[in-house]
Protein backbone atom coordinates (compact mmCIF):
# COMPACT_ATOMS: atom_id res chain seq x y z
CA UNK A 1 0.00 0.00 0.00
CA UNK A 2 1.13 3.51 -1.25
CA UNK A 3 0.25 6.71 0.39
CA UNK A 4 2.25 8.90 -1.91
CA UNK A 5 5.39 9.06 -4.22
CA UNK A 6 5.79 7.00 -7.27
CA UNK A 7 4.05 3.76 -8.14
CA UNK A 8 5.07 0.92 -10.21
CA UNK A 9 2.93 -1.53 -11.22
CA UNK A 10 4.07 -4.92 -13.26
CA UNK A 11 2.77 -6.69 -16.12
CA UNK A 12 1.20 -9.39 -13.77
CA UNK A 13 0.06 -6.69 -11.20
CA UNK A 14 -3.03 -4.85 -10.32
CA UNK A 15 -3.71 -1.39 -8.26
CA UNK A 16 -6.43 -1.04 -6.34
CA UNK A 17 -7.26 2.43 -6.15
CA UNK A 18 -8.87 3.70 -3.03
CA UNK A 19 -10.00 6.96 -1.97
CA UNK A 20 -11.05 8.40 0.96
CA UNK A 21 -11.29 4.56 1.81
CA UNK A 22 -13.86 4.10 -0.99
CA UNK A 23 -12.87 1.93 -4.12
CA UNK A 24 -12.19 4.20 -7.07
CA UNK A 25 -10.53 2.17 -9.92
CA UNK A 26 -8.43 -0.53 -10.85
CA UNK A 27 -4.62 0.61 -12.33
CA UNK A 28 -3.34 -1.50 -14.72
CA UNK A 29 0.23 -2.10 -15.30
CA UNK A 30 2.40 0.83 -15.76
CA UNK A 31 4.13 4.45 -12.95
CA UNK A 32 2.07 6.38 -11.49
CA UNK A 33 2.95 9.23 -9.21
CA UNK A 34 0.50 10.85 -6.85
CA UNK A 35 0.69 13.93 -4.34
CA UNK A 36 -1.42 13.02 -1.43
CA UNK A 37 -0.64 14.93 1.56
CA UNK A 38 -3.47 14.02 3.39
CA UNK A 39 -3.09 10.29 2.83
CA UNK A 40 -6.49 10.52 1.19
CA UNK A 41 -5.59 8.35 -1.46
CA UNK A 42 -4.50 5.13 -1.57
CA UNK A 43 -3.06 1.71 -3.87
CA UNK A 44 -3.31 -1.73 -3.27
CA UNK A 45 -0.88 -3.83 -5.62
CA UNK A 46 -2.09 -7.25 -5.95
CA UNK A 47 -0.38 -10.37 -7.64
CA UNK A 48 -2.33 -11.82 -10.67
CA UNK A 49 0.00 -14.67 -10.30
CA UNK A 50 -1.96 -15.96 -7.42
CA UNK A 51 -5.67 -16.97 -9.06
CA UNK A 52 -7.67 -15.58 -6.11
CA UNK A 53 -8.40 -11.78 -5.26
CA UNK A 54 -9.13 -11.50 -1.35
CA UNK A 55 -9.79 -8.22 -0.11
CA UNK A 56 -12.37 -7.34 2.32
CA UNK A 57 -14.45 -5.19 -0.43
CA UNK A 58 -14.41 -7.56 -2.89
CA UNK A 59 -18.56 -6.58 -2.96
CA UNK A 60 -17.49 -2.96 -3.61
CA UNK A 61 -15.14 -3.88 -6.39
CA UNK A 62 -17.12 -6.69 -8.20
CA UNK A 63 -20.30 -4.18 -8.23
CA UNK A 64 -18.09 -1.41 -9.35
CA UNK A 65 -17.27 -3.53 -12.50
CA UNK A 66 -13.85 -2.51 -13.29
CA UNK A 67 -13.07 -5.58 -12.79
CA UNK A 68 -13.42 -6.23 -16.98
CA UNK A 69 -12.71 -10.04 -18.77
CA UNK A 70 -9.17 -10.18 -16.75
CA UNK A 71 -11.43 -11.71 -13.78
CA UNK A 72 -14.03 -14.27 -13.35
CA UNK A 73 -16.44 -14.10 -10.81
CA UNK A 74 -17.96 -16.98 -9.44
CA UNK A 75 -21.37 -16.53 -6.91
CA UNK A 76 -22.52 -19.06 -5.34
CA UNK A 77 -26.53 -19.13 -3.38
CA UNK A 78 -26.77 -21.68 -0.50
CA UNK A 79 -27.19 -24.45 -2.38
CA UNK A 80 -24.56 -24.32 -5.02
CA UNK A 81 -21.06 -25.85 -4.14
CA UNK A 82 -18.51 -24.45 -7.18
CA UNK A 83 -15.57 -27.05 -7.91
CA UNK A 84 -12.41 -25.07 -9.37
CA UNK A 85 -9.94 -26.41 -11.92
CA UNK A 86 -6.67 -23.87 -11.91
CA UNK A 87 -4.06 -24.97 -15.46
CA UNK A 88 -6.24 -28.05 -15.51
CA UNK A 89 -5.43 -29.06 -11.94
CA UNK A 90 -8.28 -29.46 -9.47
CA UNK A 91 -7.90 -26.74 -7.17
CA UNK A 92 -10.44 -26.00 -4.41
CA UNK A 93 -14.41 -26.36 -3.42
CA UNK A 94 -16.44 -23.18 -2.84
CA UNK A 95 -19.03 -22.87 -0.76
CA UNK A 96 -21.70 -20.44 -0.72
CA UNK A 97 -20.48 -16.97 -1.31
CA UNK A 98 -18.81 -14.58 -4.06
CA UNK A 99 -15.24 -15.08 -5.44
CA UNK A 100 -13.30 -13.48 -7.66
CA UNK A 101 -10.17 -15.20 -10.06
CA UNK A 102 -7.64 -13.81 -11.94
CA UNK A 103 -7.67 -14.79 -15.67
CA UNK A 104 -4.61 -13.44 -17.37
CA UNK A 105 -2.25 -15.80 -15.76
CA UNK A 106 -4.13 -18.57 -14.86
CA UNK A 107 -6.19 -21.28 -17.38
CA UNK A 108 -9.81 -20.89 -14.98
CA UNK A 109 -12.10 -23.50 -14.96
CA UNK A 110 -15.14 -23.69 -12.73
CA UNK A 111 -18.02 -26.11 -12.46
CA UNK A 112 -21.26 -25.40 -10.65
CA UNK A 113 -22.98 -28.37 -8.44
CA UNK A 114 -26.20 -28.47 -6.91
CA UNK A 115 -25.00 -29.31 -3.58
CA UNK A 116 -29.69 -30.36 -2.68
CA UNK A 117 -28.96 -33.72 -4.96
CA UNK A 118 -26.72 -34.40 -1.79
CA UNK A 119 -24.85 -37.48 -2.71
CA UNK A 120 -21.72 -35.89 -4.96
CA UNK A 121 -20.60 -37.93 -7.99
CA UNK A 122 -17.93 -36.95 -10.75
CA UNK A 123 -15.95 -38.74 -13.10
CA UNK A 124 -12.62 -36.94 -11.20
CA UNK A 125 -13.98 -38.01 -7.37
CA UNK A 126 -10.40 -39.69 -6.00
CA UNK A 127 -8.50 -36.29 -7.15
CA UNK A 128 -11.20 -34.27 -5.52
CA UNK A 129 -11.16 -35.94 -2.41
CA UNK A 130 -7.48 -35.98 -1.80
CA UNK A 131 -7.96 -32.18 -1.92
CA UNK A 132 -7.98 -30.07 1.61
CA UNK A 133 -11.09 -28.49 0.58
CA UNK A 134 -13.12 -31.33 0.60
CA UNK A 135 -12.83 -32.26 4.41
CA UNK A 136 -14.51 -28.76 4.81
CA UNK A 137 -17.56 -29.61 2.38
CA UNK A 138 -18.10 -33.65 2.27
CA UNK A 139 -18.32 -36.27 4.19
CA UNK A 140 -17.03 -39.27 3.02
CA UNK A 141 -17.90 -43.05 3.48
CA UNK A 142 -17.65 -46.55 2.12
CA UNK A 143 -19.10 -49.20 1.50
CA UNK A 144 -17.67 -52.58 1.77
CA UNK A 145 -17.94 -55.86 0.04
CA UNK A 146 -20.40 -57.90 0.66
CA UNK A 147 -22.75 -55.25 1.70
CA UNK A 148 -24.88 -52.34 0.34
CA UNK A 149 -26.13 -48.91 1.63
CA UNK A 150 -29.34 -47.25 1.55
CA UNK A 151 -28.85 -43.23 1.54
CA UNK A 152 -31.79 -40.90 2.84
CA UNK A 153 -32.05 -37.07 2.76
CA UNK A 154 -34.55 -34.95 4.28
CA UNK A 155 -36.36 -38.23 4.87
CA UNK A 156 -36.43 -39.61 1.53
CA UNK A 157 -34.62 -42.67 0.26
CA UNK A 158 -31.90 -41.07 -2.77
CA UNK A 159 -29.99 -44.02 -3.62
CA UNK A 160 -29.13 -47.80 -3.21
CA UNK A 161 -25.17 -47.91 -2.86
CA UNK A 162 -22.90 -51.04 -3.82
CA UNK A 163 -19.16 -51.58 -2.45
CA UNK A 164 -17.20 -48.17 -3.04
CA UNK A 165 -16.38 -44.94 -2.01
CA UNK A 166 -18.74 -42.01 -1.66
CA UNK A 167 -19.33 -38.37 -0.47
CA UNK A 168 -22.17 -36.36 0.88
CA UNK A 169 -22.35 -32.24 0.83
CA UNK A 170 -22.07 -31.16 3.84
CA UNK A 171 -24.84 -28.38 5.41
CA UNK A 172 -27.63 -29.34 3.01
CA UNK A 173 -30.23 -30.89 4.99
CA UNK A 174 -30.56 -34.02 7.11
CA UNK A 175 -28.68 -36.98 5.80
CA UNK A 176 -28.94 -40.78 7.01
CA UNK A 177 -27.03 -43.76 5.83
CA UNK A 178 -27.85 -47.13 6.86
CA UNK A 179 -25.46 -50.47 5.81
CA UNK A 180 -26.83 -53.92 5.25
CA UNK A 181 -24.58 -57.15 4.86
CA UNK A 182 -26.07 -59.21 2.34
CA UNK A 183 -23.77 -62.12 3.07
CA UNK A 184 -25.27 -65.75 4.66
CA UNK A 185 -25.82 -65.08 8.47
CA UNK A 186 -27.23 -68.09 10.87
CA UNK A 187 -30.28 -67.20 13.31
CA UNK A 188 -29.87 -69.65 16.49
CA UNK A 189 -33.25 -69.79 18.52
CA UNK A 190 -32.69 -71.59 21.22
CA UNK A 191 -33.93 -72.66 24.25
CA UNK A 192 -37.42 -72.31 23.33
CA UNK A 193 -40.29 -73.43 26.05
CA UNK A 194 -43.28 -74.30 23.84
CA UNK A 195 -46.73 -76.90 25.32
CA UNK A 196 -48.06 -79.14 23.05
CA UNK A 197 -51.32 -80.14 22.10
CA UNK A 198 -51.45 -83.11 24.37
CA UNK A 199 -50.34 -80.53 27.21
CA UNK A 200 -46.71 -81.54 27.51
CA UNK A 201 -44.14 -78.60 27.94
CA UNK A 202 -40.68 -78.92 25.81
CA UNK A 203 -37.77 -77.31 24.82
CA UNK A 204 -36.58 -76.95 21.38
CA UNK A 205 -33.63 -75.31 19.48
CA UNK A 206 -33.98 -74.63 16.11
CA UNK A 207 -31.47 -72.70 13.23
CA UNK A 208 -32.37 -70.31 10.36
CA UNK A 209 -29.97 -69.37 7.69
CA UNK A 210 -31.08 -66.63 5.91
CA UNK A 211 -29.92 -63.01 3.85
CA UNK A 212 -31.11 -59.74 2.88
CA UNK A 213 -32.38 -59.77 -0.57
CA UNK A 214 -33.89 -56.75 -0.97
CA UNK A 215 -31.97 -53.82 1.15
CA UNK A 216 -34.34 -51.31 1.11
CA UNK A 217 -37.24 -52.58 2.32
CA UNK A 218 -34.98 -54.21 5.29
CA UNK A 219 -34.36 -50.54 5.90
CA UNK A 220 -38.08 -49.31 5.90
CA UNK A 221 -39.88 -52.26 7.63
CA UNK A 222 -37.85 -53.11 10.31
CA UNK A 223 -35.71 -51.10 12.80
CA UNK A 224 -33.80 -54.53 13.83
CA UNK A 225 -34.19 -56.76 11.10
CA UNK A 226 -32.61 -59.85 13.24
CA UNK A 227 -34.61 -59.40 16.13
CA UNK A 228 -37.51 -58.88 13.88
CA UNK A 229 -36.67 -62.77 12.34
CA UNK A 230 -36.37 -63.68 15.36
CA UNK A 231 -39.53 -62.63 16.70
CA UNK A 232 -41.14 -64.77 13.35
CA UNK A 233 -39.65 -67.70 14.08
CA UNK A 234 -40.39 -67.76 17.87
CA UNK A 235 -44.03 -67.38 17.14
CA UNK A 236 -44.14 -69.94 14.41
CA UNK A 237 -42.31 -72.26 16.41
CA UNK A 238 -44.90 -72.26 19.26
CA UNK A 239 -47.50 -72.03 16.71
CA UNK A 240 -46.76 -75.55 14.71
CA UNK A 241 -45.63 -77.41 17.89
CA UNK A 242 -48.98 -75.94 19.85
CA UNK A 243 -51.19 -77.28 17.51
CA UNK A 244 -49.31 -81.19 17.63
CA UNK A 245 -49.38 -83.85 19.66
CA UNK A 246 -46.44 -84.84 21.17
CA UNK A 247 -46.23 -88.57 19.81
CA UNK A 248 -47.09 -86.45 16.07
CA UNK A 249 -44.32 -84.60 16.85
CA UNK A 250 -41.58 -86.99 17.31
CA UNK A 251 -42.72 -89.22 14.59
CA UNK A 252 -42.82 -86.53 12.25
CA UNK A 253 -40.16 -83.82 12.82
CA UNK A 254 -39.44 -83.36 9.26
CA UNK A 255 -43.30 -82.16 8.09
CA UNK A 256 -42.89 -79.57 11.30
CA UNK A 257 -39.57 -77.79 9.95
CA UNK A 258 -41.09 -77.81 6.48
CA UNK A 259 -44.27 -76.20 7.50
CA UNK A 260 -41.86 -73.65 9.75
CA UNK A 261 -39.65 -73.00 7.03
CA UNK A 262 -43.02 -71.95 4.50
CA UNK A 263 -44.87 -69.68 7.61
CA UNK A 264 -41.09 -68.03 7.79
CA UNK A 265 -40.65 -67.38 4.55
CA UNK A 266 -43.55 -65.47 3.92
CA UNK A 267 -42.95 -63.27 6.65
CA UNK A 268 -39.46 -63.00 6.14
CA UNK A 269 -40.20 -61.66 2.61
CA UNK A 270 -42.20 -58.84 3.62
CA UNK A 271 -38.95 -57.64 5.22
CA UNK A 272 -36.84 -58.06 2.15
CA UNK A 273 -35.38 -61.28 3.63
CA UNK A 274 -34.27 -64.89 2.13
CA UNK A 275 -34.46 -67.55 3.56
CA UNK A 276 -31.92 -70.14 2.33
CA UNK A 277 -33.02 -73.09 5.31
CA UNK A 278 -34.97 -73.86 7.81
CA UNK A 279 -34.35 -76.66 10.91
CA UNK A 280 -35.05 -77.90 14.17
CA UNK A 281 -31.32 -79.02 15.87
CA UNK A 282 -32.88 -80.77 19.59
CA UNK A 283 -36.34 -81.66 21.23
CA UNK A 284 -35.99 -81.55 24.65
CA UNK A 285 -38.26 -83.42 27.00
CA UNK A 286 -38.80 -83.00 30.66
CA UNK A 287 -36.75 -85.63 32.96
CA UNK A 288 -39.70 -88.00 33.86
CA UNK A 289 -41.46 -87.72 30.21
CA UNK A 290 -38.05 -88.99 29.23
CA UNK A 291 -38.67 -91.48 31.40
CA UNK A 292 -42.15 -92.53 30.31
CA UNK A 293 -40.92 -92.76 27.36
CA UNK A 294 -38.06 -94.91 27.82
CA UNK A 295 -40.37 -97.29 29.24
CA UNK A 296 -42.64 -97.57 26.22
CA UNK A 297 -40.40 -97.85 23.80
CA UNK A 298 -39.01 -100.93 26.01
CA UNK A 299 -42.20 -102.32 26.64
CA UNK A 300 -42.77 -101.98 22.41
CA UNK A 301 -39.16 -103.26 21.57
CA UNK A 302 -39.83 -106.50 24.21
CA UNK A 303 -43.46 -106.82 22.03
CA UNK A 304 -41.94 -107.03 19.15
CA UNK A 305 -39.31 -109.26 20.07
CA UNK A 306 -41.13 -111.88 21.49
CA UNK A 307 -43.46 -111.58 18.32
CA UNK A 308 -40.60 -112.19 16.26
CA UNK A 309 -39.32 -115.15 18.38
CA UNK A 310 -43.18 -117.00 18.11
CA UNK A 311 -42.67 -116.72 14.09
CA UNK A 312 -39.52 -118.33 14.17
CA UNK A 313 -41.05 -120.98 16.23
CA UNK A 314 -43.86 -121.52 14.18
CA UNK A 315 -41.69 -121.40 11.09
CA UNK A 316 -39.23 -124.26 13.16
CA UNK A 317 -42.42 -126.32 13.46
CA UNK A 318 -43.73 -126.23 10.20
CA UNK A 319 -40.12 -126.71 8.66
CA UNK A 320 -40.30 -130.21 11.22
CA UNK A 321 -43.53 -131.20 10.29
CA UNK A 322 -42.50 -130.56 6.65
CA UNK A 323 -40.03 -133.15 6.65
CA UNK A 324 -41.52 -135.68 8.69
CA UNK A 325 -43.96 -136.18 5.65
CA UNK A 326 -41.64 -136.46 3.68
CA UNK A 327 -39.79 -139.66 5.63
CA UNK A 328 -42.65 -141.18 5.86
CA UNK A 329 -43.67 -141.45 2.28
CA UNK A 330 -39.87 -141.83 1.47
CA UNK A 331 -38.06 -144.90 3.39
CA UNK A 332 -34.90 -144.21 1.37
CA UNK A 333 -34.97 -140.95 2.70
CA UNK A 334 -35.57 -142.08 6.40
CA UNK A 335 -32.77 -145.01 5.94
CA UNK A 336 -30.63 -141.41 5.20
CA UNK A 337 -31.49 -139.75 8.19
CA UNK A 338 -30.67 -142.72 10.41
CA UNK A 339 -27.10 -142.44 9.19
CA UNK A 340 -27.04 -138.96 9.35
CA UNK A 341 -28.06 -139.82 13.50
CA UNK A 342 -25.33 -142.64 13.63
CA UNK A 343 -22.61 -140.13 12.24
CA UNK A 344 -23.51 -137.83 15.28
CA UNK A 345 -23.39 -140.67 17.81
CA UNK A 346 -20.09 -141.99 16.45
CA UNK A 347 -18.57 -138.58 16.39
CA UNK A 348 -18.27 -139.02 20.71
CA UNK A 349 -18.12 -142.55 21.07
CA UNK A 350 -17.12 -145.97 19.34
CA UNK A 351 -19.48 -148.17 17.85
CA UNK A 352 -19.72 -151.76 16.13
CA UNK A 353 -22.99 -151.91 14.50
CA UNK A 354 -24.15 -155.16 12.42
CA UNK A 355 -26.98 -154.31 10.00
CA UNK A 356 -29.33 -157.05 9.73
CA UNK A 357 -33.69 -157.00 8.38
CA UNK A 358 -34.57 -154.70 10.69
CA UNK A 359 -33.84 -150.88 11.36
CA UNK A 360 -30.95 -149.93 11.81
CA UNK A 361 -32.12 -147.27 14.10
CA UNK A 362 -33.64 -150.70 16.20
CA UNK A 363 -30.30 -152.07 16.35
CA UNK A 364 -28.56 -149.15 17.70
CA UNK A 365 -31.28 -148.93 20.50
CA UNK A 366 -30.67 -152.21 21.86
CA UNK A 367 -27.03 -151.91 21.61
CA UNK A 368 -27.40 -149.04 24.09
Amino acid sequence: MYDIGTIKIRAHEKGLLFKDTEFADILGSGRYWFFNPFAKTQVEVVSQRKPWLLHDELDTIIKSGKLGPEATVITLDDFQRALVWVDGRFDCILGPGTYVAWNTQKEIRVETVDARTNLFAHPSFNVIMKNASAKEHLNAFEIEEGHKGVLYHEGKRTAVLDPGTYATWKNVGKTRLFHRDLREKVLDVAGQEIMTADKVTLRMNAVLAYRISDVAKSVEVAADVEQSLYREVQLALRSEVGSRELDALLSDKDSVTQSLENTVRRQAATMGIEIISTGIKDIILPGEMKQLLNKVIEARKASEANAIMRREETAAMRSQMNTAKLVESNPALMRLRELEVLEKVATNSKLNIVTGEKGITRQVMNLL
